[in-house]
């Protein structure tokens, strides 16, 4: 190197075309040392990039020691500038460094000044990696408000509008100076797609000369952050340069270039510096994605083609060529027909593309238009997946064994290898059988992490059961999980232990009841038998205090679930099983007083508790869980208080109609005397909005009572003749409520219940009943033609025996459960032998 002083080497942030010009320059150049932008925090990590168990993409996370939450993250992908300048230095064992400001301050600036650090601000862990986002290089920050480095303006300082513009996104001066409106388009033409030239430094001599234009120009933006990480990397550069001479390399973003050159005293940079705040910070290397790189994914300094970054900097030659072989491996993989021969037209339609528009290769625009023209045959639909898995993807990073790490991250870690759990960045979704000792503890696990707030699996509607020995969730690992895990760490130093403590604090922070028994059912399924105890105490003392029906009512079928899990997890819920009898108890009491005096809202809330509880008891009744006193009698008395409701004028007539339906479904009331009840509520001496709040509850909320419509003539008879009745003041009060509730009635039922009204009383020439009148229907019930089926059925079940078997097969087996007798002549006992 000459004596002309450090060399500068300004980049772009995530720019392969960087990436690979500054591995050339160093290799020129051979400096002594490499200074690289970035927390100097991390220096003692820098070994750790050698190791051969890391790959990018990773980040630098720090994160304050006693407030983990206040956290920043700086990128770092296999084609980033810094990465390979790092990976350069261990290669030649050449010392590098990072002379950025320090995360000591940076951590705490944005939230003890009026100074922000991007999008959300330093402490955010989804915005923080605006600390070491990309420079005005990167020319993807514009759409947040965030200045190159991915730190907002948040200051209010007078920056004129023209300046800051130019400050988030000085790539689009420089493209609309060549005539571009697409500065990707720009940047690909002008530098990835450049071959190599003779000189090195001539890339850096280039974009130098126009960041130092631009500054000239419109100014250093007026932000005070800005000018203050630029002093303090003078000074790192001068103590680089006393220790090595002039034998320096500086990688840092090419806006800085200009103001790094700069010349000014030491003691000018000192006191820019002097006084800043800070905090006591930790830092580490945590994996990364191609998905969080992405502007889409919410980092603020993000690129939109990471994936096809990679592909840049990592293809050897034709590019174009493996990128749409590539696609179209993809593509078939999705089941769709791409030949060899459509992946040569596609290269040839890309080339043809890039002629046409006067590009000197064809870039991502052309790429991806002829692959919707050939190989997606003109439609986008999977062209976006091809967006979504290659233009973006879905590459994880790894860190090493030896990277530091918080002690609750380590018990993941040995947790996530002992069970199998392997973290993903993709979606899937992992269903478990609890009885089996592998996938209880995936999702004992899966639980515990939730109650830490690390919510990397969420639980899913799975196929269709009733039981508690299975669950399905989604899994999806974000980097940003690595802030949750840090934070968790002050609850303890495994994440059982964690989670214990965590439910326990919650326990006694709750504030109401429901939350509580909310917090137990969670105990149980995430296995913590040491919180349940003091979930148990604190639900017991919440519940003697609480006298509100309603908060009784929604913490009794968390209880009651949670017995259910007692068997299948091994867990004593004794305790949870006498607590959940005596709120049974306190609400069968409380109910009926509580259902007085009610408007809409209050009784529909209140309607919605009666089905809880309702299905509560049920399962009490059920024998699940421990033994529990007075099962059978406690479900009488429910039933009892379900009569009382019912027939009580002073009741809600949503709740009154929803007793009565339950009643019914039970076989506690036969038809007859829901027949009965609903003529009395349709009764002209009934308000409408009152009989028709009685019809919502009991035909309503999704419980088949269309069905029960299309089936009992009688009903539908009172429903219409009440209808015919409502006088014309009053139906326009009526129709929403008898509009809310038919509307969540299946098409089918809602057609069958017009063509049945359409055709009046006593109508029974329909599917749903064919009787006389019906053309090819008899009076009554043909069990000849009946038994005519059953063979037939007998064979679709796999339990029929064919008489001429039977009788020829020298086993001597004996005649069949149908043989010969018609189907009113058999025995209950038989129909199920011929059906079982």
């Amino acid at each position: 190197m000459s004596g002309g002083g450090p060399l500068l080497l300004g980049v772009r942030h995530h720019g392969p075309g960087s990436a690979r010009a500054v591995r050339a320059a160093l290799t020129a150049a051979e400096p002594g040392t490499v200074l690289i932008e970035g927390p100097p925090e991390a220096d003692p990590l820098i070994p750790l990039a050698a190791d051969g168990t890391m790959r990018p993409p990773v980040a630098l996370l720090a994160h304050a020691v006693d407030e983990p939450g206040r956290s920043a993250f700086w990128p770092l992908a296999e084609f980033s500038p810094e990465w390979v300048a790092l990976r350069w230095a261990l290669e030649h064992g050449v010392p590098a460094r990072f002379i950025d400001l320090p995360a000591a301050h940076t951590l705490v600036w944005g939230r003890d000044t009026n100074f922000t650090d991007g999008a959300d601000g330093a402490g955010g862990a989804g915005g923080a990696g605006g600390a070491g986002g990309a420079d005005g290089t990167d020319g993807t920050d514009g759409t947040d408000g965030t200045d190159g480095d991915g730190d907002g303006d948040g200051n209010g300082s007078p920056v004129p509008d023209e300046a800051a513009r130019v400050r988030v996104d000085p790539l689009a001066v420089l493209a609309d100076a060549a005539g571009y409106d697409d500065p990707e388009r720009w940047w690909e033409d002008a530098v990835e797609h450049r071959g190599g030239t003779r000189d090195p430094l001539a890339p850096f001599a280039a974009l130098d000369e126009a960041m130092t234009a631009l500054r000239e120009t419109y100014g250093d933006g007026g932000h005070p952050r800005d000018l203050v990480r630029e002093a303090h990397m003078r000074i790192q550069v001068r103590a680089a340069v006393r220790e090595f001479g002039d034998s320096v390399a500086v990688v840092c973003g090419a806006w800085h270039v200009p103001a790094l050159r700069e010349r000014t005293t030491l003691a000018a940079d000192r006191a820019l510096v002097r006084g800043l705040p800070r905090v006591r910070t930790d830092m580490t290397w945590v994996p990364w994605t191609h998905r969080r790189l992405s502007r889409a994914g919410g980092y603020g300094a993000g690129i939109e083609s990471p994936g096809w970054y990679g592909h840049l900097f990592a293809a050897p030659d034709r590019p174009v060529e493996r990128w749409l072989t590539e696609v179209a491996g993809l593509l078939r993989a999705e089941d769709r027909l791409v030949s060899s021969a459509d992946v040569i037209e596609a290269v040839r339609l890309a080339e043809t593309l890039a002629v046409l528009r006067g590009r000197p290769l064809p870039g991502l625009t052309e790429t991806l238009d002829a692959a919707r023209a050939v190989l997606c045959e003109g439609s986008d639909v999977p062209l976006a997946l091809v967006r979504d898995r290659l233009v973006v993807g879905d590459v994880l990073g790894r860190v090493p064994a030896s990277a530091p790490a918080v002690p609750l991250r380590r018990d993941l870690d040995r947790e996530q290898r002992r069970l199998r759990l392997k973290p993903e960045p993709s979606a899937r979704e992992v269903e478990l059988d609890l009885r089996k000792e592998t996938d209880a503890g995936r999702g004992r696990l899966l639980h515990r992490l939730r109650l830490l707030g690390v919510d990397w699996g969420r639980p899913v509607d799975g196929r269709g059961s009733t039981g508690t020995f299975r669950e399905t969730w989604r899994l999806r690992w974000e980097p940003e999980l690595e802030v949750r895990v840090a934070e968790a760490g002050i609850w303890g130093t495994t994440v059982l232990a964690a989670a214990t403590a965590r439910a326990e604090a919650d326990a006694l922070s709750a504030r109401g009841l429901a939350e509580v028994a909310a917090l137990a059912e969670r105990c149980l399924l995430a296995g913590l038998p040491e919180a349940l105890p003091v979930v148990t105490r604190m639900l017991v003392d919440r519940a003697a205090l609480d006298t509100d029906v309603g908060h009784l009512a929604q913490a009794l079928p968390a209880l009651v679930r949670s017995l259910r899990y007692g068997d299948v997890r091994g867990t004593d819920t004794a305790a949870l099983a006498e607590v959940a009898g005596g709120l049974a108890e306190r609400v069968f009491i409380g109910l009926p007083p509580a259902c007085a005096a009610l408007d809409a809202e209050a009784a529909a809330e209140l309607r919605r508790h009666v089905d809880a509880v309702h299905g509560a008891v049920a399962l009490l009744g059920e024998g699940t869980g421990p033994p529990l006193s007075g099962r059978g009698g406690l479900r009488r008395r429910w039933y009892g208080v379900l009569r009382v409701l019912s027939s009580r004028d002073t009741c809600a007539g949503i709740v009154r109609g929803r007793a009565v339906r339950l009643l019914l479904d039970e076989g506690e009331l036969d038809e007859g005397e829901a027949a009965r009840l609903m003529g009395l509520v349709l009764s002209p001496g009934t308000p409408p909005a009152d009989a028709a709040a009685w019809i919502e509850g009991f035909l309503g909320g999704g419980s088949g009572g269309g069905l029960l419509l299309v089936h009992d003539e009688r009903l539908r008879g009172l429903v219409d003749a009440w209808l015919t009745t409502v006088p014309d003041s009053a139906f326009e009060d009526v129709l929403p409520l008898l509009r809310r509730t038919f509307a969540a009635y299946e098409a089918g039922v809602r057609r069958t219940l017009g063509e049945l009204v359409r055709r009046g009383p006593g109508a029974r020439g329909s599917a749903v009943h064919p009787g006389a009148g019906a053309p090819g229907f008899g009076d009554g019930f043909d069990s000849g033609r009946a038994d005519a089926v059953l063979p037939v059925l007998g064979l679709l079940l796999g339990t029929a025996e064919a008489d001429e078997a039977g009788a020829g097969d020298g086993e001597g087996h004996g005649p069949s459960p149908h043989d010969g007798r018609k189907a009113d002549e058999r025995s209950p006992e038989d129909m199920g032998e011929a059906l079982t």
